[in-house]
């Protein structure tokens, strides 16, 4: 497996828990993706995955390694882990290039060089606002700067969070498939929390669907689609 985590509690607080013994898998190359109600530990489990929170109980182990208490500077560089949040995914006052070099910043220079470019082949868009200001991208092409900037280092599990927040329709389309391509070039394991469940379960392995810091459901993306527990689910959902 390329990431387990074993009964994993935690919470931003002391005594009170978000997640409650969570436990799933992740396969080398698989796509899963986190669902659930708002206010279910969705983007509290990604945190928890990437560093930002310690776990309170339980294990996180990737690749064969315990990395529960590993800081997230520390899984970016030296586990192999790329990380995108939902908000703030881009430094607006640089370039499209500048953006790309810090995400290649601990590459050496002909290495980084080599990834944008590549990079640039797999992402055309990018290719043509390469010398424009981020701030003035429309919100997929951050969207699709961030994946890039987090695929500079050439990481063997990415998270995601909500990669499809505030895009139009075309652009959620666009957005997936080039995660779904990701997956299939890059031949990498992806975890990515969303709201758009049919769009994340189009592209999905498998998921894993949260209701009060607890796996709900889990299985297969097909049989989730046409699963009446999952709408129950979601239309039952308690908000934070």
């Amino acid at each position: 497996m390329m990431l387990e985590l074993d009964h994993v509690t935690a919470g931003y607080t002391k005594d009170v828990d978000i997640l409650r013994g969570i436990s799933m898998q992740v396969g080398p190359t698989e796509i899963v993706t986190i669902l659930g109600p708002n206010g279910c530990g969705k983007s509290t489990l990604l945190k928890t995955m990437a560093g930002f929170l310690t776990p309170r109980e339980g294990r996180i182990v990737l690749a064969g390694h315990d990395v529960s208490r590993v800081p997230v500077y520390r899984k970016i560089r030296e586990s192999g882990v790329g990380f995108v949040p939902q908000t703030d995914n881009v430094f607006t006052s640089l370039t499209v290039r500048e953006n790309l070099l810090l995400g290649g910043q601990f590459l050496s220079v002909r290495e980084r060089d080599a990834r944008i470019d590549e990079l640039c082949e797999s992402y055309p868009v990018l290719a043509k606002r390469h010398t424009s200001a981020a701030g003035g991208l429309s919100g997929g092409e951050r969207q699709l700067l961030s994946l890039a900037r987090a695929l500079m280092p050439r990481p063997r599990l990415l998270l995601l969070d909500e990669p499809s927040a505030g895009l139009s329709p075309k652009m959620v389309g666009d957005v997936f498939d080039a995660i779904l391509r990701t997956r299939d070039t890059a031949h990498i394991a992806v975890v990515m929390v969303e709201q758009n469940a049919v769009e994340a379960l189009r592209i999905a392995d498998r998921a894993y669907v949260l209701a009060m810091g607890e796996v709900a459901l889990e299985g297969q993306s097909s049989e989730l689609l046409a699963s009446d527990d999952m709408r129950n689910l979601y239309l039952g959902g308690r908000a934070a």
